[in-house]
C-alpha cells in the first residue's frame, strides 16, 4: 500500500497541465501551411494555375469565416443544410458549372496567382502566428498537485498562486469549425474564494479537461487513504 502511495505521488508531482487562451488569429494556421506548399509549387513549377488562386481564396474566406463568426451546432447545421440544399437545387438546374466550364471561368478571371505572392503572405501570416504563440507563452494557467499557478508578464513577473482543493471546471463548445480544426473549445475555471477565470479557444480542450479530472480524482484518492 505504501509503495503505491509513493508512486502515485511521484507520478502527480511531475503531471501538470497547462492551460493557454490563444488569441483567433491561431486559426490562420491553415492558410499558412497552404501557402508555403503553394510557394514552393509556384517556384518550381513558374506557369501560374489558376486552381492554386480558387484553392487558396477559399481556404482564406473559410479562415476569415471562422475567425469573424461564432457558429454553435444548431446554426452550423443549418448553414451545411442551406448550402447542400443550394447546390443540388443549381445541380438540378443545370446552373452548377462542369470542371470544364469552371475552368475555363477560372482563366478568363485570371486567378493564377505568381510565387511572389504567395511567398508575402507566408512572410505575414508567420509574423502573426508567431506572435499569437508568443503572447500565449506569457500568460497562462498551471495546474498542479498542490496548487494553481496563474503566470504572467515576459518573465512570469506576476504570478498567482490558489489552492487546488475545491477547483471546478466548466468546458463549453462555442464554434464547431474551431472545434473541428483545432479540437479549440472554452474552459471556465471557479477557483478559490469564488474567482472565476474565462479562458477561449483552449486547443485540445477534450484532453485538457480529462487530464485535470484524471489529476482531481488522483488526489481525491490519495487524500481519502
Amino acid at each position: 500500500m505504501g509503495e503505491q502511495e509513493e508512486s502515485k505521488n511521484t507520478y502527480l508531482e511531475k503531471d501538470d497541465i497547462v492551460l493557454r487562451s490563444f488569441p483567433k488569429g491561431i486559426f490562420f494556421t491553415p492558410l499558412f501551411a497552404i501557402s508555403i506548399i503553394f510557394w514552393i509549387i509556384q517556384v518550381f513549377l513558374p506557369e501560374l494555375n489558376p486552381w492554386l488562386g480558387v484553392i487558396w481564396l477559399i481556404i482564406f474566406f473559410s479562415n476569415f469565416f471562422v475567425s469573424a463568426l461564432d457558429f454553435p451546432s444548431t446554426k452550423f447545421l443549418i448553414i451545411i443544410l442551406g448550402t447542400l440544399i443550394v447546390v443540388l437545387l443549381l445541380i438540378f438546374l443545370g446552373l452548377f458549372p462542369t470542371l470544364e466550364e469552371a475552368e475555363i471561368i477560372g482563366k478568363n478571371i485570371n486567378l493564377g496567382l505568381p510565387a511572389e505572392f504567395y511567398l508575402i503572405m507566408t512572410i505575414i501570416l508567420g509574423l502573426i502566428l508567431g506572435l499569437v504563440v508568443l503572447t500565449s507563452r506569457f500568460d497562462y494557467y498551471r495546474i498542479e498537485r498542490n496548487e494553481v499557478i496563474h503566470k504572467k508578464g515576459m518573465f512570469s513577473t506576476q504570478i498567482e498562486r490558489f489552492p487546488v482543493r475545491g477547483l471546478r471546471i466548466k468546458k463549453e463548445i462555442p464554434d464547431l469549425f474551431e472545434y473541428l480544426m483545432f479540437r479549440a473549445g472554452s474552459l471556465t475555471l471557479i477557483l478559490a474564494k469564488g474567482t472565476v477565470v474565462h479562458l477561449n479557444t483552449v486547443l485540445n480542450v477534450n484532453k485538457k479537461v480529462e487530464r485535470i479530472d484524471f489529476l482531481l480524482s488522483s488526489l481525491h484518492v490519495i487524500m481519502e487513504s
